[in-house]
């Protein structure tokens, strides 16, 4: 498994969401960038979990759904900010990674 770099990832799927909420880019960029930070370090603690084998894929990808939806909370509490522009940021951020993720972990996590 190769290393996931957190930096790299975390500043592709700011510039992903940034795309899809241009319009409200000012109100979301603090709470999409420390959301994003937080994803980018929990898959970098599922590829941890893997070398250590406590984690399987199964759990990996519970994991992933939660920090998605704890994701999901925060944007949605955005006012101007409706369920299909979160979800369509969410999607975009881990669209730009997933070859890059599933890669790195050898799992089809995203």
């Amino acid at each position: 498994m190769s290393e996931i770099n957190t930096e790299e990832i975390f500043e592709k799927m700011v510039m992903a969401v940034q795309g899809v909420l241009t319009n409200h880019w000012e109100e979301a960029q603090p709470f999409a960038e420390n959301e994003l930070k937080v994803l980018a370090n929990n898959i970098k603690l599922i590829g941890e979990l893997k070398l250590q084998g406590k984690i399987t894929e199964e759990q990996a990808k519970h994991y992933l759904e939660i920090q998605k939806s704890s994701a999901r909370i925060v944007l949605l509490t955005i006012e101007g900010l409706g369920i299909l522009a979160v979800e369509g940021a969410i999607n975009a951020a881990l669209d730009v990674v997933k070859g890059t993720v599933n890669t790195a972990l050898g799992w089809k996590l995203i």
